[in-house]
């Protein structure tokens, strides 16, 4: 069961200070600017494809997500980028797009293999012959939850001076390749914390590509970080490459 603290307007509005630009949104950056045509599931506030059509990308640009209040400042930073409340059950598309993207370890909420199925059916589906769909999960092998302790804090300071505390602590796992954890938002200004309690699936690389070659994908690169550096058992990422089967 995962609910989601991003659900909430007051966050979801602090999203992008929590989650700042990095080496994984260049990565992806890149491979959008080269694409006729993108799909962004779980898109969040729609920093990707709001920087791409900033930047003057010409294509059509969509962005997926289940969460309405994040899609509330994806619109306000991007009113032409269509953007679409839901997953990848709610919309069907045929041979739409060139590429399809999933960031921000997105999979990993894809819990059971049913779940796995229905997602990579669905971007097949909407991929065009030869269109590829690029998305990241963490290396389990790396075990980054034992790194997920109360006495990590991030922090962040809101546009209007406010100090955001964050941290996380797992709360079961890992057992079948799941892990349960809470997040916890603090400040000094809110009558009482936001927590948020999510569960991700770990999967190695051998089931990922076994669920994709189900769905009509294989896979043509793997890196273990965003230097596209190869993929060890200390690696942090594993990010993956699928083509549609011609």
């Amino acid at each position: 069961m995962s609910t989601h603290p991003f659900n909430d307007l007051v966050l979801a509005a602090h999203y992008d200070a929590l989650n700042p630009w990095g080496p994984g949104d260049d990565f992806h950056l890149a491979l959008i600017r080269a694409a006729d045509s993108v799909l962004d599931i779980g898109c969040g506030t729609g920093q990707l494809l709001r920087r791409a059509r900033a930047e003057g990308h010409p294509g059509r640009l969509t962005g997926l997500d289940p969460a309405a209040a994040m899609l509330v400042h994806a619109r306000e930073g991007a009113p032409d980028v269509e953007w679409v409340l839901g997953d990848t059950r709610s919309r069907q598309w045929k041979g739409a797009f060139t590429l399809a993207v999933m960031t921000g370890h997105a999979f990993q909420q894809l819990l059971r293999d049913e779940d796995v199925r229905q997602c990579l059916g669905a971007v097949r589906e909407a991929l065009a012959e030869g269109g590829r769909f690029v998305f990241e999960t963490r290396n389990p092998e790396a075990r980054p939850w034992e790194r997920w302790t109360p006495d990590r804090v991030h922090t962040i300071t809101s546009p209007d001076g406010a100090e955001i505390r964050v941290h996380h602590e797992v709360t079961h796992g890992p057992a079948g390749g799941l892990v349960g954890f809470t997040e916890t938002y603090t400040c000094a200004s809110w009558p009482a914390p936001r927590v948020g309690r999510n569960t991700l699936r770990f999967l190695g690389p051998g089931e990922l590509d076994r669920f994709l070659a189900e769905a009509g994908l294989h896979t043509v690169a793997r890196y273990g970080d965003w230097d596209r550096s190869p993929l060890t058992p200390a690696s942090p990422e594993i990010i993956t490459v699928a083509e549609a089967a011609r």
